[in-house]
């Protein structure tokens, strides 16, 4: 979890195949907010958000630059926009094709996780308005038999930070691209771990990094600080919506809550691919003849927390347990002045 390569591509796409990346986020017109609103499950943790590991860290941070802000305007400003253009292998909107099946992406993937069988997992879009920005984090990975649809997201977080189960995980790559410029927004990386320094990539237009998200903490930056006034009062269940003529909305239903012209928004396409061992390692995940289960991860977990003097008697109860997982295993970068 220390040093981690990453591979910067300059450009990445031709001019013409970049300016259609752009027309494919206005086609697709309509993007719904990414918010972290679901429990983590009667099982382990009820009552906590997804990532609660990342929340906790924003508030006592105080955003990204420990500013010390209410929870009310720090929410808002990490509730920011996504929506799906593929699944799997399967494209979700037309022309994402040359994106899915991007060679320079999978050739970067085995110069990070070395030579596997890359099978693209999912790309996403996520557009933010001004003000915003992206608490640091690293991205959910995934275990044989423990995955974000069946689990909590922060315990799958903490399994890849504690490196007690990575003969169950399955490596990811990710790649990150941009299509335009813009004005503050920087994706803040940490390829030399949570104590060394960030590395800041500004947004240009048609580069994109390929780095190993779910290892290496990294956020982003606010965007557009210099001429963001009050931000608008973002909650889930907004929409933002491409209305043409280069201009932007945020609906609340019919009701228009704010307008953005393209150049202020914040908007990048990620990629992320399965990077399999071999076939056979492929076969395991797609039979599940190996699969780890959530009784056997959290025994791992309680054992490795008595050798660590944290619990010295009953097994504390399932909330309780899950706060101790979350504080012992996930350790965050340092809040960087502004």
């Amino acid at each position: 979890m220390s040093l981690h390569e990453y591979v910067l591509f300059d450009p990445l796409f031709s001019d013409a195949d970049a300016d259609g990346m752009v027309r494919l986020c206005e086609r697709f017109g309509r993007y719904g907010m990414y918010s972290a609103e679901n429990e983590g499950g009667p099982e382990i943790g009820e009552g906590l958000t997804q990532r609660h590991d990342a929340v906790l860290n924003y508030l006592k941070a105080g955003g990204m630059h420990g500013a010390g802000e209410s929870v009310s305007v720090l929410a808002a400003r990490t509730n920011y926009f996504r929506e799906e253009y593929a699944y799997g292998t399967q494209a979700l909107i037309e022309g994402v094709e040359p994106f899915l099946f991007h060679e320079g992406f999978v050739e970067a993937a085995r110069q990070i996780h070395g030579p596997r069988v890359i099978e693209p997992a999912i790309v996403f879009a996520n557009l933010m308005v001004p003000g915003q920005e992206l608490a640091l984090h690293t991205d959910v990975p995934e275990f044989r038999g423990v995955n974000r649809k069946l689990h909590p997201q922060w315990l799958l977080v903490a399994m890849r930070h504690s490196e007690l189960f990575e003969d169950w995980r399955m490596p990811i790559a990710t790649g990150v691209a941009w299509f335009h410029d813009c004005d503050g927004g920087e994706f803040a990386f940490y390829p030399d771990g949570a104590d060394g320094p960030p590395v800041y990539h500004k947004v240009a237009y048609n580069t994109a990094l390929l780095v190993d998200t779910d290892s290496v903490f990294h956020g982003v930056d606010r965007v557009a600080p210099a001429d963001t006034t009050e931000l608008p009062a973002l909650k889930p269940g907004m929409k933002l919506t491409f209305e043409g003529n280069e201009r932007w909305s945020v609906r609340d239903g019919d009701l228009v809550v704010a307008e953005y012209p393209w150049n202020e928004l914040r908007f990048s396409i990620s990629w992320k691919a399965y990077c399999f061992a071999d076939e056979a390692d492929r076969d395991a995940w797609r039979t599940h003849t190996d699969d780890l289960s959530l009784d056997a991860t959290l025994a791992t977990f309680v054992d490795d927390l008595r050798a660590r003097g944290c619990i010295t008697g009953d097994v504390p109860p399932p909330r309780e347990l899950a706060l101790m997982i979350i504080d012992e295993y996930i350790r965050f970068p340092p809040a960087v002045a502004a």
